[in-house]
């Protein structure tokens, strides 16, 4: 047995250890049990699962997909560089469009524009595949931030406590990594039964169920639905120069993801050992590239426990210094050389960061919902994936080798540390930024709370 698939059950007996012993250890949150409570986390987590199970049921086979098209080389790479365009240049005005018409709305429209993507898929034309990444880069910008700025405006005008939003941050970040792991499973089953467009239609199966859960259950809410798209954009601009927090996050979130996209796109060439060599797991030029991405999420799922566990002891402002310094730590390796006798280290390097990614997601959603303002939530979330798109697009434009990739990688992760410690000692002895939502939630939770329970 290959040394990444006993790693992959390694990891799983960790995974359900850690579990348990929370379960058993964990101190229960105030609130956690209140039925309204339950029910708003676990409407809010089945339509975020869904949104993420639409994505994440096309990605594996994207790039078959137009391989079986018999499309050329530099078409499939336009095609790729086309969506991630999209993302960068739609998403501030997406953003906006949520700020002002309403956060519901706005993922509706991502259920229903993502669903356009999929039924592109059922072509071989190139122009109309074009169409179909570009729509499918526009939605990608609503995934990652509509549903989160929806969630924030909804949990604090409800009168909820942070650390209840901790607990959804965590519990989303641990569902996410169970729907990969079974919609990569899906998605072969359906490819080996149906061809290459299955998992698209799956997708599109599924993100039509949601759409019609968002337009039933979720009460609608906004930003500053009085401000113009080009005003929200404005003081978006002017929040992110004034207010220090705000940048501190948004480049951190720039920086790490940014790493993190490079990551996925390089993590296979630097685990694939030369054709000519044998590995001692028994791989000739070969990895399980379905065990070592299950053992991903499952390391994904150890670092979103683990933030509830450093919830109990500290802010997420502190402990994040400590997570992206040892991210930057775990891609060291592949940095500095490759070689096929030291994948099993650059293996173990790469679950590790895994889980500091766990503990990001969760970590930065929290952290935005004290520092950004609501009113203009979703545009400034948008506009700091403009570097972030802009970063794959280079790094997928330019063949750069992979030693170079990984040490921009790590160079990128130092900042994030270095900018962490600035955020904590800035942050020390502030208050967090109050929405208008949470300013008033108290005075009108018994009376949301009501409404929503009779929406349901």
């Amino acid at each position: 047995m290959s040394f990444f698939i006993i790693s992959f059950f390694v990891l799983v007996a960790m995974c359900v250890g850690l579990y348990f012993y929370s379960r058993k250890s964990g101190t229960k949150i105030e609130g956690s049990s209140d039925p309204g409570f339950v029910y708003f986390r676990n409407l809010y987590l089945v339509v975020y699962l869904l949104g993420m199970a639409g994505d994440w049921l096309q990605g594996p086979y994207v790039y078959a997909l137009y391989e079986h098209y018999k499309l050329s080389k530099r078409d499939i790479e336009f095609l790729f560089v086309a969506g991630f365009g999209a993302s960068m240049l739609f998403g501030t005005v997406v953003g906006s469009f949520s700020d002002k018409f309403g956060r519901q709305r706005n993922c509706i429209l991502y259920g229903i524009i993502y669903s356009l993507s999929c039924l592109t898929k059922h072509s071989s034309n190139f122009w109309v595949l074009l169409l179909g990444r570009l729509l499918g880069g526009t939605a990608t910008s609503i995934l990652w931030s509509g549903f989160e700025t929806w969630l924030i405006h909804e949990h604090h005008s409800r009168g909820y406590s942070d650390r209840l939003l901790e607990e959804i941050f965590s519990w989303a970040t641990i569902g996410n990594s169970i729907v990969a792991i079974v919609c990569g499973v899906a998605a072969q089953y359906a490819v080996d039964l149906f061809g290459y467009v299955a998992p698209f239609d799956m997708a599109l199966i599924i993100l039509v169920i949601m759409t019609v859960i968002v337009w039933l259950k979720w009460p609608e809410n906004y930003g500053d639905a009085s401000a113009d798209l080009k005003k929200n954009f404005s003081d978006a601009l002017t929040t992110v120069r004034t207010d220090r927090r705000v940048l501190c996050l948004g480049v951190v979130q720039s920086l790490f993801e940014g790493s993190m996209y490079c990551f996925v796109l390089e993590w296979t060439p630097a685990l694939t050992p030369s054709a000519a060599s044998t590995m001692s797991s028994g791989h000739a030029g070969k990895i399980p590239h379905g065990y070592i991405f299950a053992a991903y999420m499952v390391s994904l799922m150890i670092g979103g426990q683990l933030f509830s566990f450093c919830c109990n002891r500290s802010k997420p402002e502190s402990f994040m210094r400590w997570v992206f310094g040892l991210s930057s730590v775990c891609l060291v390796q592949p940095a500095l050389m490759r070689s096929d006798s030291l994948i099993p280290i650059t293996f173990v390097g790469f679950l590790v960061f895994e889980c500091c990614v766990g503990l990001f997601w969760p970590a930065i959603g929290t952290m935005r919902s004290k520092y950004v303002p609501d009113s203009i939530r979703a545009t400034i979330m948008n506009l700091f994936r403009i570097p972030l798109n802009l970063v794959v697009v280079i790094i997928l434009t330019q063949n750069f080798p992979i030693v170079f990739i990984f040490k921009c990688c790590v160079f990128f992760l130092i900042i994030c540390c270095g900018i962490q410690f600035y955020l904590e000692r800035l942050t020390r002895d502030e208050a967090p930024v109050e929405s208008a939502d949470s300013q008033t939630g108290a005075k009108s939770t018994e009376n949301d709370q009501g409404e929503f329970q009779g929406i349901a």
